[in-house]
């Protein structure tokens, strides 16, 4: 019972201070009120009808998602290689892909800060997109990694042997049992990119502002409550996609016991 409380208190205590931010939201006051005196929608319709705001939502909508995509396609291949490859240096190129999570974020900022203000690339959306493609991409590897590892390989033998070749079996064996690993890695890649604002400080320039930025100009310029609707609206959306990816965790283990007992 104990180490139920434990547990449960250690989570509270982490995710008050996020639940605090949603009440301050409702708040008609002009500064950051908490517990809120009065009832208001008022900094969300500021957040939706403010062009600024609604422009940087867009942005990093666009920038998430392209960022998905391209963590994908070079995410998958390099789960293959690293989980089925047997070729020298094969744990070498595991620690690079997956070197952007281990190696601090502040470094990795002024490195493509550098990078990008040689190409004069600062501000444009091709150096978010290939900068959160680099963060990105090592989820989908962990994620399609775990998969693979779990893949009952004689069913691709058996589709084979059917006479199926090495294109077809992966369609139609292959991809319907890895795909839940393939949604759950992009859709941590979708939210690295939306909520990322380290590197995005130091490369967004005046030109190509994202949610994030936005929400610290805000915090730095001037305390403006509808920083706190916004918050609520990404930790909703947070919660949202995490329950997707435990739907799709379910699904992917009902399809894999499914197929198993087929394959008997």
């Amino acid at each position: 019972m104990f180490p139920y409380l434990f547990g449960g208190a250690v989570i509270f205590f982490m995710v008050l201070p996020i639940l605090i931010i949603i009440p301050m939201s409702f708040s008609q006051a002009q500064y950051f009120e908490f517990p809120p005196r009065s009832f208001s929608f008022k900094w969300y319709i500021n957040f939706f009808t403010d062009r600024y705001w609604r422009g940087s939502m867009f942005l990093s909508l666009q920038v998430a998602t392209i960022t998905m995509f391209l963590a994908i396609m070079l995410g998958t291949p390099a789960a293959f290689a690293i989980v089925r490859g047997r070729f020298k240096g094969k744990s070498l190129l595991q620690a690079l892909v997956l070197s952007p999570r281990i190696i601090p974020f502040i470094i990795t900022a002024l490195a493509a800060y550098f990078f990008y203000a040689r190409l004069k690339l600062i501000g444009s959306m091709v150096a978010l997109v290939t900068a959160h493609t680099v963060l990105a991409t090592p989820f989908v590897v962990i994620t399609l990694s775990a998969a693979l590892k779990g893949f009952d390989r004689t069913l691709e033998l058996a589709a084979m042997g059917l006479g199926a070749n090495r294109l077809q079996t992966y369609l139609r064996v292959t991809l319907p049992v890895i795909r839940p690993g393939i949604i759950s890695g992009g859709i941590l890649a979708f939210m690295t990119s939306f909520d990322e604002v380290i590197i995005a400080i130091y490369i967004c320039g005046t030109s190509a502002v994202t949610l994030p930025k936005q929400m610290w100009d805000g915090m730095i310029r001037e305390i403006e409550p509808t920083i706190t609707a916004v918050a609520s609206l990404i930790v909703g959306v947070t919660i949202l996609l995490m329950m997707l990816m435990g739907a799709l965790g379910k699904s992917g283990a009902t399809t894999k016991e499914s197929r198993k007992a087929s394959a008997s």
